[in-house]
């Protein structure tokens, strides 16, 4: 089936440039950044860390490296982290923090994804000759597993005040934050106020092709170019890529609410089905539960994979869908109508 009849909801990192997007990665004024001489990523830089309010942001390949020198910054071997029960940085970082902090991480059980402080507090370790020292909290906004759930303001200021009582860090995985704040209408950087360092993404709901950054205070960032640069990141001619995540802020960061529309739009009919169940999505990510004995979530992708449409199966009874800017309202309709004739082939 050729590619553009294809929906695709397997995530919003699948989106391809636009047009636009490709005549400013072609027009791009380059440098060697190793040796900081990349215009375009010093422009990308500084635009970031103004809209994180933080003095300074640094341009990395991938919300992963990022999120872990966040994590080597903040902690110290032989320590703990506290990050909620399915954070992404215990689940999909290939044990990272262990890796190259030394650190171990302390999930923390939520009924929603939303790490309050109060349920933080008790994860805490007192000081102890024979326990592990807490020396960092994470958290992340928006919570993807949690179906890109929303982590309100006043919850992270809550994590904030925690954190000083016990003169920890807080770092925030804001790989999505620029869909929390489309969808609260609070900035990005009242949500990246409350943290030391924030990661945030460009090549997920904003559709550049790679990157990420992290943001922070001057020296931190200092540190983390050091970071970046021992775990393989350094870049050279990377303004072409950083092209791409100006336009995506210029083009791009206006519409996220048409893709939390749309995933409502596709969670309402998939929550009208008999044997199917969806939580209402606060932004871009819909996750359905098969209730049904007479299907696996992979029969149902296998069976939408037929008819064009892609999702995930991210558990034993669960699926995931994730609007984008590559999926428009005919797309949405495509995908309810492939879970329409789901229904009527298992139940004719």
């Amino acid at each position: 089936m050729p590619a553009n009849t294809i929906v695709d909801l397997r995530s919003d990192t699948v989106t391809r440039p636009s047009p636009g997007m490709r005549r400013a990665i072609a027009e791009a004024e380059v440098g060697d950044d190793v040796l900081g001489d990349d215009p375009t990523v010093k422009v990308l830089q500084e635009r970031l860390a103004g809209l994180l309010g933080k003095e300074a942001a640094l341009f990395f390949p991938s919300g992963t490296q990022a999120n872990q020198v966040g994590i080597l910054l903040n902690s110290e071997p032989g320590s703990e982290a506290i990050c909620e029960l399915n954070a992404h940085v215990f689940h999909y970082e290939f044990a990272g923090a262990a890796a190259w902090s030394g650190v171990q991480l302390r999930q923390v059980p939520t009924e929603d994804g939303v790490l309050t402080a109060e349920l933080a507090r008790p994860y805490i370790r007192p000081e102890s000759p024979h326990l592990a020292r807490t020396s960092l909290i994470c958290a992340e906004n928006t919570h993807n597993m949690a179906g890109g759930k929303v982590m309100p303001l006043e919850v992270l200021r809550g994590l904030r005040e925690l954190a000083d009582e016990h003169g920890l860090p807080l770092h925030l995985d804001g790989a999505r934050l620029w869909n929390a704040s489309a969808a609260t209408g609070i900035p990005p950087a009242e949500f990246a106020a409350q943290a030391e360092t924030v990661m945030v993404s460009l090549s997920k709901g904003l559709g550049a092709p790679i990157g990420s950054a992290l943001a922070g205070t001057a020296g931190a960032i200092d540190r983390a170019w050091t970071l970046r640069k021992r775990l393989g990141g350094g870049m050279r001619q990377v303004g072409i890529l950083a092209a791409a995540g100006i336009y995506a802020l210029d083009h791009n960061l206006p519409r996220l609410c048409e893709d939390h529309a749309r995933a409502r739009r596709l969670a309402e009919f998939i929550d009208g089905l008999a044997g199917f169940r969806v939580v209402p999505p606060d932004t871009n990510i819909v996750m359905i539960v098969v209730e049904r004995d007479d299907l696996a979530p992979t029969d149902v992708v296998g069976f939408l994979e037929e008819r064009g449409v892609l999702i995930l199966a991210t558990g034993p009874r669960r699926l995931r869908a994730v609007t984008h800017l590559d999926v428009d309202d005919a797309g949405i309709e495509s995908a309810c109508a492939a879970f329409e004739a789901l229904i009527e082939a298992n139940d004719g």
